[in-house]
Formats: structure tokens, C-alpha cells, sequence
């Protein structure tokens, strides 16, 4: 946009030439927490707004996932802030159990050292040490970002009051009998040494053996097929499917398992799939979730054949020996007998690894706490059912209730030493007790605590009512809860979400933790695939700050955010952001030069040229609209409408359209000022929730005002919608339009001056507009000397004759269309050709076929205007 200097009022405030974030930024956040802009009063009567931030783990760093996150969320309470809510966003971070436990010992490994020559309670102060030295960094990261938390109120997981709040729902589950101890198959990691939770497992297809084995001998024997070898050492029994007439004689006797000489049974189980390899399954109920389902049903012993680091304990020739060593050994003894009745390798398959350590992870037999899920998990579905949570978008209920309501019991013990420890004590004759918050725990010889931690899960499950005060009842408890939203990525609606749930439900009898769930997608590169380190298509959202600012990262990652699907981004549609941000220092800074001001009420409409009526009269569709997507959490519709509206409609249109007015000054240009800082004043605080630096130094510069933070949200006067001013502009728009797309096409430059006769202007509406639009196009008036050698004709009557002599080189011209022509026909007749293989469209995916059905539509386009280019140009 290009910038008339126009005299401007002495005490007008200015701008520097560039917008530069890095002096902006910093300075500008710092202001805000000084000033305690971010602070909520529980006191206050107006009415509240609380988002409780998911937390991030304590080790953790800002990811581009946390930014969109973060972006989403802060547009959210800073808008509400501005219409007038007492807002609260909480923020604070998770201790990160195996986590943080893995950074302390790899420090001790460093030094030659494990935890267990520290001591548990040594170790303890030793991660407490780095948490207060250098967990947290994300902290920082945040503010980075443009975070507008309550410091003030900053909770960690491991809090005293937090901790508080997990004795305290811990004692009251243990009491109803909705916590218990029991024998079960749990991940376990054999690096860590502790049990996991689903989502502390990573699935990968790694490629392995599928050997088939023959039990037994002669007509009796039986086939079965596995991936894990080593686990035959532990098989009770082999399985089969009750119908199944190919093993109906074999079941109830027994066949003698190879390498171990013990007999084991054959049973019916409807667990198995017939259909699948042989349709006989070994069963190894310690080693194999299903397989222990199977040996509860059946009443089959539970042999463990491997320690916790996954070492062969079955005396023999394979103890002592790692899983992975005993698997080829077991093989080859198997072979050397005979048995191998098929080999198959490489076989591809889901194989599951700790998140932290990478090691594969083995199904384990174990004794663990668990939470009985049964009745906390229909609450949690009724919740949504009846309405009190209601989850955007709609379409992911389903996948909720398909979790809630299958939901398995809870194994929520860690073998760890940071955690919350578990606060159950066991007495020298047996006796178990369960310690409560203000309870003092046994005392005497022989008395012990529980070794295990809570799952993290099990802490920031209560996270948002913990954050608030509970178990106590806080002023910011009654005033924050429920929360009014939480937003967080599709991925962890069962992990965290369901936890939330279901123990808000429980502890608040009944009382929902959140209103409303806003689930987003997962953050992808502009082609839609997978952020990967592998890949090499990985946004440091840290790198994007320090190159573009905060504020175009943030656009970028909003623009890309519809709910519950993925978000696309590209480094250039960070740079696009950044030059938006740009387009608006610009204008604002051309809005000062020419004493624009939001002083005072606006002229009244008799007073406003008809630019003056159609702008104010856009700003108020937009605001409606803006709006409505805001309340539908449709965050990319939010960026679209107002960056169009901001670079087309102001930047691009009135701008340029009152820079006449401006320049001739008096009355008009006065009220044109005013519509100007009027529509601007809007706009920035429109903006505000998505880039909020860049929008609070362009407004108060434009205001002279504290900070737009506490300008009020715009709201849309219907009075001021004007359909006629609309309507007349928008025909202008159309002749400037269709004479700029003939300049282009025709190849002459943007300042070039080309004579014209303008014909229809006066029964189109926009006679009074002709200055304009002349000054626009970049159209002379036509003399004694014209010859039209082209003309446009635009719908509504109005045709534009231009004398083209001598300002466009024909046969250069007309050469270069003929060869645009000859690659719009080739680009259709390939599309055509695709389109019209039957087989094709039917086999190929759907958006392949309506990609090439938009590229067919766009080649017709272009050989229309081509064509219609060629036919215009002189003989």
C-alpha cells in the first residue's frame, strides 16, 4: 500500500517506518504483568469466564502443538476479557513422573551414580533441586508467546495443595471401594522399571518373525503361530474357538508344550478368531493381556517366565538370558527339533514402546492399585448426554462415549520415587491402611508406606478443581467453577479428558469441571502429513517468534484451526502473517499521517460520503460475523473474515478511495478522519485476541489510550448497515476491478496511464464516481485524438473504451497469451482425460477427484480470459 503525505496535526503521534516485534514484544508483555492486567477477582460481580490451561510437563518445551493450544485458548479469555467478564486463565505444569525421574537420573548416570545410592528421600530434594534450576523453562516460552495467564495463581502438580487434593479423593475412593489392588497385566517398561498408562505408549509397525510352532506329536498335535517366541515358556494352555469343527476332537485333552516337557491343556475360548493363522492360540496369561482373560475364564495358572528387566527367569538353558536374545535361541531349538512349521520373515506389526525411553514394552503380570471406572465413567458419559459438557465439534462425541463407555479399570501405579506416593500403610500382622490428608499415619515398628507413586494422569485429573482451592471451599472454587471451556488437541480426549470427568463429577457431586470441551487437530505441514524429526518438516514454533513474531505465529497456527481438524502449516504462510501485521502497521501509520481520530462521536450518516457509509457498514457485518464464529470456536473463519476484510476492504479499498478526499481537506475529509480511526479503532480490537502485540501498539498510538486489553468488544450497529452504500461501492469495485484484470492481462504496468471513454457510469449509480475510478484504473480522459482499440464491458451496463496505442508491444503480447492459451488447453484435456477414466474416479479418493474436477473448472477459466485477451488486442 502506498502512502500519500498528507499535513498531519502537530500533536498526532507516529510510528516508525517498520513494525519490528522484537522491539515490541518484550516490552509490551512486561507492561501488561506490571500492570496486573491478567489478574481475576473472585470478588468481582461480573460474570466468570475460566479456562484452566492443560499443563505441560515440568521438563517440557513449547512445541508446536502448545502453541496452537495456547493461541486458541488466549484468544479466548482475552476477548471475554473485553466484553466484560472477569476472566481467569490458570496456568501451571505437571510433575511428569517418569518424565522428570529420567532427566535427574540420566544427570546421576552422568555422574557415575543411580538414584538408590542417593536414597529415595535424598533423590526427592535432588529432582525438587532441578525443578527449582531448570524445570520449567516453558514457562518463559509462554510468555513469549503472548500468554495472558494469571501468574498470581501458577500451580504444579505437586503442590501442597494440590497434593492435598490427590490424598484427599484417593482416601475417599479407597473407602467406597473404587480403589482396590489386584494381580493384573499392565505395560511395563523394563528401562524405566515401572508400569504405564495407554497413553505413555507409542505403537510403531516394526518389522519381526512370525514362526509357526507344532505342539505335540502325531494326530493330536496342533499348530500355533507367534511373533514373541520367548513367551512359550509360559504358555498354560492353547486355545480355540468353541465352533471351530477342525479342533472340536482336541478339545479338553492336552499336549506337551516343546522345550519344557509340561502338558497343557486345549481349551474353547470365543476370544479366538478362527479365521486368523491356524485358528489355535498359545495362551501365556502372565505375559499377554488377552491371554489373561483368557486364564481367568478357564482357570489357568499364570506362569511368569521373565524379571522386570525382561530377563529369562525359567531355569534352563535360556535363563539369565535378555528377551530379545532368548527369542532367535528359542527359535533355533525349536528348529533343531523340528517344530518350526513355518517362518515368516519380515513380519510387519504394531509393537508398542515407552514415550520416554524408546524400549519396547513388555505386557507384564503385576501387582498394581487400580480405580474401579465402572460408575465414575457413566457419569462422565452422562455428562455429555444430558448436555451439562458440551463437546465441539458434535461429530467427536462418539469417539468420546465409544471410550467412556468401554471404559477398562485404571491402573494408576508407578514405580517411581517422584510422584505422589501412595498413602497406603501396611502393618507387621498384615493390616492396610489408608492415610487421609489430616490423618496422621501409623506409627510403631514394623510399619511401612506403600513404594508406589500415582500415575500423573491420577494429579492432573483433578486439575481443575484442585487449581481452584479444592478440597477447601475457595472463593475462586465458588466464582471459576465450572470452567467455562477447555481446549485441548482430539488426541488426549480419552486420557486426560475422561480423568477430568470423571473425578470433577466425583469430588463436586455432580458438577461438571468444564461447560464446553473445544477439541482441535493436531498441527501438520502444509501438505497435511506428520510432523516428524525423521521427516525433516518439524516448526519450532520458538524459531517462528524470533524470524516472524509472535503475533504472525499465532495467525498462522489460528488461520489453519478449524475444530477437530488437523491445522496445515508452511513457514510462507508464516511470512504471509508477518507481511499482514506489516499491512496493518502501514495502514495505521497512514491513518495518523492524515490525523485520523477516534475523538468524539461519528458525523452523522448524512454527513459520510457514500466510502464513509459502505466501510462502516462492512465493519458491522463483520463484527456480526466475527462474532458468530468466535462463539462456534471456528478460529480459522475468525482469522479469514477479518484478514480479508483488514487487507481487501480497508487496506486495499478505502484507503485508496479517501486518499482523494484527505488530500483535498475541509468538512469531508474531516468526517472521512473520523470514519477512518473509527473503523481502524474497531478492527485492532477485533484483532486483539489472535495478535495482541502488534494490535496494542498500533491502538494506542491511535488512541492515546491505556491499552485495548480493556477497550471494550465492538458490537455491531445495525444502523449504520447501509445495503445502498454497499451496493454503489460494490459496482465501482466491479469497473476498477475488470479494468485493473485488463491492464494485467494485456501486460502493462500498474502505473502505466492508459486514455479511456467511460460509458454507463450515471444509470449504473456511480456517475459521481467517475474521478475515482479514473484515478484508480489509471485512466486518462479521452481527447480529440482517441481511438478505441479495446473495451471492456463490466455487468451493469458500464463499458470502458481504451486507446491502447502504443503502450503494448501486440506481437510480444499476443505471443506470450498464445502460449498461456496452448498450456490452459493441455491442462484441460490431461484433466479431461482423467475424469473422464471411469476407473479412475472410481477408484481413486474423493478429494483427488474434486482437486482435479477445480483444476479442470480453473484451465476453462483461464482460456475464457485468454481468449476474450487475445479477441481485445489491436489488429
Amino acid at each position: 500500500m502506498t502512502q500519500t503525505p498528507q499535513t498531519r496535526h502537530d500533536a498526532a503521534p507516529t510510528l516508525p517506518a517498520q513494525y519490528q516485534p522484537g522491539e515490541v514484544e518484550q516490552r509490551r508483555y512486561e507492561q501488561w504483568v506490571s500492570a496486573g492486567y491478567f489478574r481475576a477477582d473472585a470478588s468481582s460481580d461480573r460474570p466468570p469466564f475460566s479456562i484452566v490451561i492443560p499443563p505441560p510437563n515440568v521438563t517440557g518445551s513449547l512445541h508446536v502443538g502448545h502453541a496452537l493450544d495456547h493461541t486458541i485458548q488466549d484468544s479466548l479469555i482475552r476477548r471475554k476479557r473485553m466484553q466484560g467478564f472477569e476472566a481467569l486463565w490458570l496456568p501451571g505444569m505437571d510433575h511428569a513422573g517418569i518424565a522428570t525421574q529420567n532427566v535427574v537420573e540420566r544427570q546421576l548416570a552422568a555422574q557415575g551414580l543411580s538414584r538408590h545410592d542417593l536414597g529415595r528421600d535424598k533423590f526427592v530434594e535432588r529432582v525438587w533441586q532441578w525443578k527449582a534450576e531448570s524445570g520449567g523453562a516453558i514457562l518463559g516460552q509462554m510468555r513469549r508467546l503472548g500468554d495472558s495467564v494469571d501468574w498470581d495463581r501458577e500451580r504444579f502438580t505437586m503442590d501442597e495443595g494440590l497434593s492435598r487434593a490427590v490424598q484427599t479423593v484417593f482416601k475417599r475412593l479407597y473407602d467406597e471401594g473404587l480403589i482396590y489392588q489386584a494381580e493384573r497385566i499392565i505395560n511395563w517398561c523394563p528401562r524405566c522399571l515401572t508400569a504405564l498408562s495407554d497413553i505413555e505408549v507409542e505403537h510403531s509397525d516394526d518389522e519381526g518373525e512370525l514362526v509357526s510352532i507344532r505342539y505335540g506329536d502325531g494326530p493330536n498335535a496342533i499348530v500355533v503361530a507367534t511373533t514373541r517366541a520367548e513367551t512359550m515358556l509360559g504358555d498354560t494352555a492353547v486355545a480355540v474357538h468353541p465352533d471351530d469343527e477342525r479342533y472340536a476332537h482336541l478339545v479338553g485333552t492336552e499336549v506337551e508344550l516343546p522345550l519344557t516337557g509340561r502338558r497343557i491343556p486345549i481349551v474353547a475360548d470365543a476370544h479366538v478368531d478362527p479365521a486368523f493363522g491356524t485358528g489355535a492360540v498359545k495362551v501365556t496369561p502372565a505375559h499377554d493381556p488377552n491371554d489373561f482373560e483368557i486364564g481367568q475364564r478357564h482357570g489357568l495358572p499364570n506362569l511368569a517366565v521373565m524379571d522386570e528387566r525382561g530377563v529369562i527367569t525359567v531355569h534352563g538353558p535360556f535363563e539369565g538370558l535378555d528377551r530379545f536374545e532368548a527369542r532367535p535361541a528359542i527359535v533355533d531349538a525349536l528348529r533343531e527339533q523340528g517344530r518350526i512349521v513355518a517362518e515368516k520373515r519380515p513380519y510387519v506389526h504394531a509393537v508398542g514402546h515407552c514415550s520416554r525411553c524408546k524400549t519396547t514394552v513388555e505386557p507384564r503380570l503385576s501387582m498394581q492399585w487400580f480405580v474401579n471406572t465402572g460408575p465414575l465413567a457413566k457419569a462422565a458419559g452422562d455428562a455429555v448426554r444430558d448436555g451439562r459438557v458440551k463437546i465441539e465439534p458434535a461429530e467427536l462425541a462418539k469417539r468420546y462415549f465409544a471410550w467412556v463407555d468401554n471404559m477398562h479399570d485404571w491402573c494408576i501405579s508407578r514405580q517411581l520415587w517422584w510422584g505422589h506416593r501412595i498413602p497406603v500403610w501396611y502393618g507387621p500382622n498384615g493390616e492396610v491402611v489408608c492415610v487421609g490428608p489430616d490423618e496422621a499415619p501409623p506409627s510403631g515398628e514394623g510399619w511401612r508406606q506403600d513404594e508406589d507413586v500415582l500415575d500423573t494422569w491420577f494429579s492432573s485429573g483433578l486439575w481443575p478443581i484442585s487449581t481452584l482451592g479444592w478440597p477447601e471451599s475457595t472463593p475462586d472454587l465458588a466464582k471459576f467453577y465450572p470452567t467455562s471451556v477447555l481446549v485441548t488437541g482430539y488426541d488426549i480426549l480419552f486420557f486426560w479428558v475422561a480423568r477430568m470427568m470423571m473425578f470433577g463429577l466425583y469430588a463436586m457431586d455432580g458438577k461438571q469441571p468444564f461447560n464446553v470441551v473445544a477439541l482441535h487437530g493436531m498441527v501438520r505441514d502444509q501438505y497435511g502429513k506428520k510432523m516428524s524429526k525423521s521427516f525433516g518438516n518439524v516448526v519450532d514454533p520458538l524459531d517462528w517468534i524470533e524470524r516472524f513474531g509472535a503475533d504472525a505465529t499465532r495467525f498462522t497456527l489460528a488461520r489453519g484451526a478449524n475444530p477437530g481438524s488437523d491445522v496445515p502449516v508452511s513457514e510462507e504462510w508464516c511470512q504471509g502473517s508477518r507481511n499482514f501485521c506489516n499491512k496493518l502497521w502501514n495502514a495505521t501509520r497512514f491513518a495518523l499521517m492524515n490525523g485520523a481520530t477516534v475523538a468524539g462521536e461519528l458525523p452523522d450518516v448524512t454527513e459520510l460520503s457514500t466510502v464513509d457509509r459502505w466501510i462502516l457498514s462492512r465493519l458491522q457485518h463483520v463484527i456480526a460475523e466475527v462474532d458468530e464464529q468466535f462463539e462456534a470456536y471456528e478460529f480459522a473463519k475468525v482469522c479469514d473474515t477479518l484478514y480479508h476484510f483488514a487487507w481487501d476492504d480497508v487496506c486495499d479499498w478505502y484507503v485508496e478511495l479517501t486518499k482523494p478526499t484527505l488530500a483535498a481537506g475541509g468538512p469531508a475529509a474531516e468526517a472521512t478522519r473520523r470514519v477512518l480511526g473509527h473503523v481502524l479503532d474497531n478492527l485492532l480490537r477485533l484483532l486483539h485476541p489472535v495478535i495482541p502485540f502488534v494490535t496494542e501498539e498500533l491502538w494506542t498510538a491511535l488512541t492515546q489510550d491505556e491499552t485495548v486489553m480493556r477497550a471494550a468488544w465492538p458490537s455491531a450497529d445495525g444502523g449504520l448497515v447501509d445495503d445502498a452504500a454497499e451496493a454503489e461501492v460494490g459496482m465501482l469495485q466491479r469497473v476498477v476491478t475488470e479494468v485493473r484484470r485488463f491492464r494485467s492481462d494485456q501486460g502493462l504496468k500498474p502505473g502505466q496511464r492508459v486514455t479511456a471513454r467511460l460509458a454507463g457510469l450515471a444509470d449504473a449509480g456511480i456517475g459521481a464516481h467517475e474521478p475515482l475510478i479514473r484515478s484508480l484504473a489509471r485512466l486518462d480522459q479521452a481527447g480529440d485524438e482517441f481511438s478505441a482499440t479495446a473495451t471492456v464491458a463490466v455487468a451493469g451496463g458500464v463499458t470502458v473504451e481504451l486507446d491502447t496505442r502504443g503502450t503494448i508491444d501486440v506481437a510480444a503480447e499476443r505471443a506470450r497469451l498464445e502460449k498461456d492459451r496452448a498450456a490452459a488447453l493441455r491442462e484441460a484435456e490431461q484433466c479431461r482425460g482423467k475424469l473422464g477414466n471411469a476407473a479412475f474416479v472410481e477408484k481413486a479418493p474423493e478429494a483427488v477427484v474434486a482437486k482435479i474436477q477445480t483444476r479442470l473448472q480453473a484451465a476453462e477459466a483461464d482460456l475464457v480470459r485468454i481468449s476474450a485477451a487475445l479477441e481485445a488486442l489491436p489488429a
